[in-house]
């Protein structure tokens, strides 16, 4: 119980609550371009249904409403291959990912208790290269994800369809899915703060901020089935407003897996602070 007091004032502390609300609205930002040029690559990909893969996955991840954000988009250009909307996709993603993920870097700043001392090109560069990593291990995961569809079919047409066997590739689906969130909670945790951290796959910060990312996601999506009728109140913003909240929600858990790891490695070495790289 005393650590959970702790975690607590430290939150108070830090204003994570109110840096997670900077994060959801940065995010909220830099989401569109990003989905809009990854929706983009979908007309060059030689995987047959492949709209309906990623669709099936998000409304998996996402709350339902907020998953519905992106049908249309999909549904716009997954028909042909669009090369300028491509390549003025690519550049409005990048710009709008990367500040996103500038404004992770200033806020894992202050969990850290670190001022910014990285020359603005440098921390801008970081926070570029975060992104494209980010980008590439989403979209290795989802190419995971998408081939064990592929496999999943591949086998039911010659094996027959079994529970056995559609219960394995959910399991295998959602393992990739944990498994991205932690490679790319790490990868954040190492890189973003101006702090020298050691690269850890699995750390209780990571850990506890993948955990309640999914269970806020799954609980929130109880909510808005059961209780939040956003449509009736807002129209049709309704669902982006649904988006800001969970985005809202998974800047917090990122900010409290970092206070958690900070703590553990504050008791851990007895208080001393690392010196910034």
């Amino acid at each position: 119980m005393s650590f959970v007091r702790e975690l607590f004032k430290e939150l108070r502390k830090d204003n994570v609550f109110n840096g997670a609300a900077a994060l959801g609205f940065y995010l909220t930002l830099a989401i569109f371009p990003t989905m809009i040029f990854l929706m983009a690559l979908i007309p060059y990909l030689p995987i047959a249904r492949v709209d309906e893969a990623i669709m099936d996955l998000m409304r998996q991840a996402l709350p339902a409403r907020a998953a519905e954000v992106f049908s249309n988009v999909v549904q716009e250009v997954v028909g042909e291959r669009r090369g300028g909307l491509l390549t003025l996709g690519l550049v409005a993603a990048l710009w709008a990912s990367s500040t996103g993920m500038y404004a992770i870097m200033q806020q894992l700043n202050i969990v850290y208790d670190v001022a910014e001392r990285r020359p603005f090109l440098r921390a801008r560069a970081t926070a570029l290269v975060l992104t494209v990593l980010f980008a590439i291990l989403i979209l290795g995961a989802f190419s995971l994800v998408v081939l064990g569809g592929v496999i999943q079919g591949w086998l039911a047409s010659r094996l027959g369809l079994s529970a056995t066997l559609l219960g394995f590739f959910v399991v295998f689906r959602w393992v990739v899915i944990v498994f991205a969130l932690l490679l790319a909670i790490a990868l954040i945790y190492h890189f973003a703060p101006n702090r020298r951290i050691p690269l850890a796959l699995v750390t209780p910060g990571s850990m506890l901020a993948t955990l309640l990312l999914i269970a806020a996601s799954l609980a929130f999506r109880v909510y808005v089935a059961n209780f939040g009728n956003y449509s009736a109140t807002y129209g049709s913003i309704g669902a982006v407003i649904i988006l800001m909240l969970w985005l809202y929600m998974a800047g917090l858990v990122i900010l409290i897996g970092a206070e958690v790891d900070d703590m553990r490695g504050r008791a851990k070495s007895g208080g001393e602070v690392h010196e910034p790289s």
